[in-house]
């Protein structure tokens, strides 16, 4: 897509639904977020302050939460306090910032909480259902200016990189994982190195299992915190 970097492949209606629980406390914004998502991705529950949000998330267990920044209730944490509330759900429940506000200081704190992505109100139908399948498949996803906010803020810390890390991957691993970290889907890593995208799945692959990384989420983070985009 244009608008927004992320990591990944995401294709609507491949696969199951994925289920989506929508946190705003603006009714009319949320129901035309409904009716401008692909008919692949079922809304099963909404919410518009920060306690109904953590209920309606403990009930259905969705695959994503669309979630804004900043909302009544609770302590006034709003959206970080959404995800602090569901934080034993992390591993299955994925959350991505939906918000008006696009503040450095509001991108930092819900990505530090557990968000796996960001991105601004502004955007299409088209370009958040992308976002909700991203973000579904473990990818993070940020709207472009947005995206250096977060590098800025886990890049700050003095490169501190083991050789060993860095030898344990080939050249072409190394060039693969510096595309994927900066937010290149596949198909853009393929089309920059010329390559196709089964090839670059098996490079993602081999640089998460020789650096004991889980998702491309982590690779991000591990390669803005090593000063390596």
């Amino acid at each position: 897509m244009n608008s927004m970097q992320g990591t990944g492949n995401g294709t609507p209606g491949a696969g199951r639904p994925v289920r989506v629980v929508l946190v705003d406390d603006h009714a009319i914004f949320r129901s035309g977020l409904k009716a401008d998502l692909h008919p692949s991705i079922k809304v099963v529950g909404e919410a518009a302050t920060v306690e109904h949000a953590i209920a309606v998330i403990a009930q259905e267990r969705p695959d994503v939460v669309l979630l804004d920044v900043h909302l009544p209730g609770g302590l006034g944490g709003g959206g970080r306090e959404v995800i602090a509330g569901s934080a034993a759900l992390l591993s299955s429940t994925r959350f991505l910032a939906l918000s008006v506000s696009d503040s450095a200081e509001d991108v930092v704190a819900v990505i530090r909480a557990g968000a796996r992505g960001y991105v601004t109100k502004t955007i299409s139908g088209a370009e958040i259902t992308d976002a909700v399948y991203r973000v579904a498949g473990g990818d993070a996803v940020f709207s472009p200016r947005l995206a250096g906010f977060v590098l800025d803020a886990f890049g700050t810390a003095p490169a501190d990189i083991a050789d060993d890390e860095l030898d344990k991957l080939s050249a072409r691993e190394l060039e693969v994982m510096r595309l994927i970290a900066r937010g290149y889907s596949y198909k853009e890593v393929a089309k920059e190195l010329f390559i196709s995208i089964k090839t670059v799945e098996t490079h993602v692959s081999a640089v998460l299992r020789k650096l004991q990384l889980s998702s491309r989420h982590e690779l991000t983070k591990w390669a803005a915190e090593r000063r390596l985009l």
